[in-house]
């Protein structure tokens, strides 16, 4: 019976010295801690204790788990979602600034003749795209009342709150709550104010944050008396100033906010990420459904101009 060639017959290698495991022509005198099996330069890696082969080191990685966040996902050590929203409500204000006809095209409205592009716009007429855009446009620096103070206002709100519920639910549900509570106030702005109506700001948004740390607060048991009086106080100034304030804009974020966390933060561990998408998806769902009501309702609509 033929006898398969070992480390010894190899060729130029000495009889009596340990070659690698991986490299049978390669002497060596350094083993791996982890298994002891001789090993080259090239197969070992550095580690707490001694030297590992590369094999008990990939071995090693897949038994590590990744981090998971508390309600599904993984831990956001970063709040890289909310300074990126940040950042793209600054840079949607410059270029307001640089170019003011951003807010012509990208504001909240229904359905209305626009006199300054001196056309047809709205959500109505097929552009749904504002409900999302006009959440990161803000009153510019002539915005009279507002003015600057509008978006100082909305970026602090995200920087206080933004960071902790990252953390919490993670990159994707955070940025999904964010969005979908912009959008929950865009559908209710369409359904209850004027068509003709301009309406701007990332208002919705952060009152659906407010609306999800409420409920976190809940599903942790912790104290939500601060979060409360927060919602209560803007919710007075936003009704105090409806003249100029989209409040509907305010109560929509604050629903569709609050009632996605809650999906997300009481749905069971066992299926919790399909339950979780499921949910998100249906509330979507429902807000697209409730927009195109209210686009068969203003079909027929008589068509004021905006100005703003």
């Amino acid at each position: 019976m033929a006898v398969p060639p070992g480390p010894s017959h190899v060729p130029g290698v000495s009889s009596s010295a340990p070659t690698c495991f991986r490299h049978p022509d390669r002497e060596t005198y350094v083993s791996c801690v982890r298994c002891g099996r001789p090993a080259c330069p090239d197969c070992l890696r550095s580690a707490a204790v001694g030297q590992q082969c590369v094999e008990c080191i990939r071995e090693g990685n897949r038994g590590t788990r990744v981090a998971a966040a508390p309600f599904g996902g993984t831990v956001a050590a970063r709040p890289v979602a909310t300074w990126t929203l940040i950042a793209l409500n600054v840079v949607m204000y410059i270029a307001e600034i640089a170019y003011p006809k951003v807010i012509d095209y990208g504001q909240m409205v229904g359905k209305a003749y626009d006199l300054k592009l001196n056309e047809l716009v709205g959500v109505a007429h097929g552009e749904w795209y504002r409900m999302i855009s006009s959440a990161f446009l803000h009153y510019p620096l002539s915005g009279g009342v507002f003015g600057i103070l509008h978006i100082l206002f909305n970026m602090y709100a995200l920087y206080i709150v933004g960071p902790a519920l990252e953390h919490m639910l993670g990159h994707l549900r955070f940025v999904a709550v964010y969005l979908v509570s912009a959008l929950g106030g865009a559908a209710l702005f369409y359904f209850l104010a004027r068509p003709y109506a301009p309406a701007i700001g990332a208002s919705g948004a952060i009152f659906g944050l407010f609306g999800a740390w409420f409920v976190l607060s809940k599903r942790l048991r912790l104290d939500a008396r601060m979060i409360v009086s927060l919602i209560v106080i803007n919710l007075v100034i936003s009704f105090v100033g409806a003249s100029f304030i989209a409040w509907q804009d305010h109560i929509g974020g604050l629903i569709a906010g609050a009632a996605l966390t809650a999906a997300y933060v009481y749905a069971p561990v066992r299926n919790r990420t399909a339950i979780q998408l499921s949910a998100t998806v249906g509330i979507v769902a429902l807000l697209v459904a409730a927009t195109v009501l209210r686009d068969h309702l203003l079909a027929h609509a008589t068509i004021y101009g905006i100005t703003s």
